[in-house]
């Protein structure tokens, strides 16, 4: 992740273009050192960077579709996984910049949807029937795609999920030298009224180093105790 110093991850209000620029092209120097098999965000997050807004008229498959994984493309290696409940992000192609697509979807997705995945050769998975069960979609993701290692990108309220549940083993964080005041802002950690809260989480400094444009790049082992 990436953040202020005061913990606010939307970089519209960060002021210089460039400067802001600088700050994403070492977020991205820094997501291309890990070895993960696999990077997951929220849907707003794949909206806003990866997925199309312009929504295709979908089409109702002749027969109900049951709700069970679908998987495109046995071979696939790298994967990019969208959380994505109610089945609303619009795909040209069921990749993103080379990785497949794994959708995480609830039972509430409609058939259309679905219709409208399978079409695309996009892999889909159930999270639940109504609301997310994050230690089941790390099961599947196991289960059905062999993926070991995942990085968690955002947005705020999928990093407090994970986290509220215990299933986040280290943190890795850009501090750019922003103080940003603006109100109503997602930060790093966020969960929602309706969700059983582990407030806080103990972390372990694992490593601290100063990169370019002041930016600090912190790593933590999260604490399971």
């Amino acid at each position: 992740m990436m953040s202020t110093v005061n913990g606010k991850i939307i970089s519209d209000n960060w002021g210089d273009k460039d400067l802001t620029n600088s700050y994403t092209d070492i977020y991205e120097r820094c997501h291309q050192s890990f070895a993960s098999q696999a990077w997951m965000v929220g849907r707003v997050t794949m909206e806003r960077h990866f997925s199309y807004g312009e929504k295709p008229v979908l089409s109702k498959p002749q027969t109900q579709i049951e709700r069970k994984p679908f998987i495109g493309n046995k071979e696939a290696k790298r994967f990019a996984i969208a959380v994505d409940g109610k089945g609303k992000l619009i795909w040209h192609s069921n990749e993103t910049g080379g990785d497949h697509i794994i959708e995480v979807l609830t039972e509430q997705v409609s058939d259309e949807y679905l219709n409208f995945l399978q079409e695309k050769k996009i892999f889909y998975i159930f999270a639940g029937k109504n609301e997310m069960d994050f230690e089941l979609v790390l099961q599947q993701l196991g289960d059905h795609f062999n993926i070991k290692t995942l990085m968690l990108e955002g947005g705020g309220h999928i990093n407090g999920s994970l986290l509220n549940e215990g299933l986040i083993d280290e943190l890795s964080i850009l501090i750019v030298p922003v103080a940003d005041a603006s109100p109503d802002v997602p930060t790093t950690f966020e969960l929602g009224d309706y969700q059983q809260k582990n407030i806080s989480q103990h972390l372990h400094l694992k490593e601290v180093r100063q990169l370019e444009n002041a930016v600090l790049w912190l790593k933590y082992i999260v604490s399971k105790e």
